[in-house]
């Protein structure tokens, strides 16, 4: 598969997940963004043009939903990828209902990981 270019910002407030992500990502040629929770990301002054979101769902204070939304009211429209330790058809039908099509169960297989961010970044070339 050709290289698709973009910046992986990857939301998650558990440090371990955050170093993991970024190592995995990191050796499949991604640039990555570490953010450790939404306030953190909303603060952030100025995100990428071509980036792909990876946030996980339970966070303190705001849940990644609930940031995906804020960052759309924002006209921030970057592609997501929402992560859950648990993932339900009630948190699938409330991704959708905020629309999220992508979302995965940890733990993360890194290739699932990668080709849904590959995938995310080829629908906004």
């Amino acid at each position: 598969m050709s290289p698709v270019s973009g910046t992986v910002l990857i939301v998650d407030d558990d440090p371990a997940v955050r170093a993991a992500l970024k190592f995995a990502l990191e050796m499949e040629g991604f640039e990555v963004q570490l953010y450790d929770g939404p306030r953190t990301l909303l603060a952030a002054a100025d995100l990428p043009k071509r980036a792909c979101l990876v946030v996980d769902y339970r966070m303190p204070e705001i849940d990644g939903i609930e940031l995906v939304d804020r960052l759309r009211s924002r006209n921030v429209m970057l592609p997501v990828i929402l992560i859950s330790g648990r993932v339900s058809n009630q948190l699938r039908n409330l991704a959708q209902q905020s629309g999220l099509t992508r979302v995965l169960e940890k733990p993360l297989s890194d290739a699932a990981l990668v080709e849904n961010i590959r995938g995310a970044l080829a629908a906004t070339a």
